[in-house]
């Protein structure tokens, strides 16, 4: 049976580059289909569902939605709230009320989760709706897929900023630390190995959450990496961790700061970069030591876009109404096909919701302090064309006649 009645799209979690893609992508699509009689966007995510706090997108141009889609971050606002069934159960007596058939969220594992919770009440009360959860994060974590929309464009980014980082550390040796996002999963950290274009280009080593940190094996890194190039680029994840899985920013720290849902707040206030450069200079006497916390910067930096992620998350978003129209409820998931081609696929609510996924250990190598091939097979056709490339002067060296002592 058809289902007669509004569209319902909002946006979760951090920002990206290409979310308001989807966005667009959900509304253009859904204004193909004559039974939507209407289409909400929820501003500031989950919230402002229950607080009614609608905008009705249905005479939105398509110059503007076009505008829109091409801009960072997301255009309806977001929230960090983490529903609960009550608090679901609440959103889903706003959506009745609204006459809500079509219900769509574009986050990651916890958007997927509130999607998961809000098909269950539906069903729990009889009401028909299609509820489905369009893939976002740059952490590139969500199960069932294999790449997620957002992370390209953030991965972009890194690659160009330690492209950046490793010219200036050669125009003025010393340590150089970035720390990039990533709690539990080290794909974005890990795309920094993509800046290397020579030998002996940094980072001379990525630190990833999926393997144990060890402070003296990370110092006898830098001193390795100071012998044989005589400065020294690091990629370092906020989420890296001792044997025991707590984070190193907390053994480092005199004190931490937590998050509103008691999480230790990692990157975010810069201690992390600066901790690991102390130790740097306390432990090995080395001077010119520079820290970097990318923050924010990686979420939503424009004009660093890779036109691979911009597609695909207005594909996935069509596919997303195209699947909820023919009755489906579900989580839209990308499947890699070839060399390199996409296919969309609904997935069960149930296999993305609240999970995460790591780095597989085909894409770090042996030491664990660098990437594979296959790594570099896998992110290189995300981030897109017109990649920057750097160069450097070939001349030779002028022989010396004063250092000659004749």
């Amino acid at each position: 049976m058809v289902l007669a009645g509004k569209v319902l799209v909002a946006q979760g979690g951090g920002p990206t580059a290409v979310i308001n893609q989807s966005l667009a992508g959900v509304v253009l699509e859904a204004r193909r289909f004559a039974q939507v009689s209407g289409i909400y966007g929820a501003r500031h995510g989950v919230r402002g569902i229950v607080s009614e706090d609608f905008c009705d997108l249905t005479q939105e141009t398509t110059a503007n939605l076009e505008a829109v889609a091409a801009t960072p971050s997301s255009a309806l606002g977001s929230t960090r709230d983490k529903p609960d069934a009550a608090y679901c159960r609440d959103m889903f007596r706003v959506m009745q009320a609204h006459g809500i058939r079509y219900f769509f969220y574009i986050g990651g594992n916890d958007s997927s989760d509130t999607v998961r919770i809000v098909a269950e009440e539906a069903r729990a009360a009889g009401h028909e709706i299609s509820c489905v959860h369009i893939p976002k994060t740059i952490d590139n974590d969500l199960m069932m897929n294999d790449h997620t929309p957002g992370f390209p464009s953030a991965a972009r980014f890194i690659v160009q900023a330690f492209m950046g980082a490793d010219l200036d550390n050669r125009s003025l040796p010393g340590v150089y630390v970035g720390v990039v996002m990533g709690r539990h999963a080290g794909f974005l950290t890990a795309a920094a190995a993509l800046a290397q274009c020579y030998p002996g280009d940094g980072p001379h080593a990525v630190y990833l959450p999926e393997r144990i940190f060890r402070t003296d094996a990370f110092l006898s890194v830098v001193q390795d990496a100071m012998a044989r190039h005589g400065r020294c680029v690091l990629a370092v994840s906020e989420g890296i961790h001792d044997e025991s899985g707590t984070p190193i920013v907390t053994k480092l720290a005199s004190s931490v700061e937590r998050d509103a849902h008691g999480n230790v707040q990692l990157s975010g206030t810069g201690a992390l970069a600066d901790l690991l450069c102390g130790e740097i200079r306390d432990k090995l006497g080395i001077k010119r030591v520079r820290g970097d916390t990318f923050g924010y910067l990686q979420r939503s930096f424009a004009g660093c876009v890779s036109d691979v992620d911009q597609r695909e998350a207005r594909e996935v978003a069509e596919r997303a109404v195209q699947f909820a129209m023919a009755g489906q409820s579900g989580s839209v998931a990308i499947e890699r096909v070839g060399e390199y081609a996409v296919n969309y696929r609904l997935v069960p609510l149930e296999a993305v919701a609240a999970k995460t996924r790591t780095m597989p250990d085909e894409f770090i190598d042996e030491g664990g302090t660098g990437v594979t091939d296959a790594f570099r097979r896998y992110l290189t056709p995300l981030l897109g064309s017109g990649l920057p490339q750097t160069h450097r002067l070939r001349s030779a060296a002028v022989e010396k006649i004063l250092a000659k002592g004749g």
